[in-house]
């Protein structure tokens, strides 16, 4: 993840674009991906889910048991345009499980209670 910075114009333009039907330029989706994941890090501080947005970020977040090695038992799996959406709750949480978008595997995995992140809703 690059340094912190605040990236909430970049998730703003990225659901500008989602908004018109457009796909955001990949460096804005990018950044709005980061930011959205580090919000979400400092939320949810812990270790024992790993939320995946591949190619752009990966966190570990919740508290939790720590997970060390091999593949960790509480995954969270999803592409960047889900993820800004879920992250910002234009897509509900189990919509984006249900259709397939999002990946949750162990227990841990409901992200919920954090969201939503960053940017204003649709209407503000």
């Amino acid at each position: 993840m690059s340094p912190a910075h605040n990236k909430s114009e970049a998730v703003e333009q990225a659901l500008y674009a989602l908004d018109r039907g457009v796909e955001p330029e990949r460096s804005v989706l990018r950044d709005a991906v980061r930011a959205l994941l580090t919000e979400l890090s400092v939320r949810a501080p812990g270790r024992s889910v790993e939320v995946r947005v591949p190619p752009f970020g990966a966190i570990q977040c919740v508290a939790g048991p720590r997970h060390t090695r091999g593949t960790p038992p509480n995954v969270v799996e999803t592409d960047p345009v889900t993820w800004v959406l879920v992250a910002t709750q234009r897509v509900t949480w189990t919509d984006a499980v249900s259709d397939g978008r999002l990946r949750a595997s162990g227990i841990r995995t409901d992200l919920t209670e954090f969201l939503p992140l960053g940017a204003p809703s649709a209407d503000g």
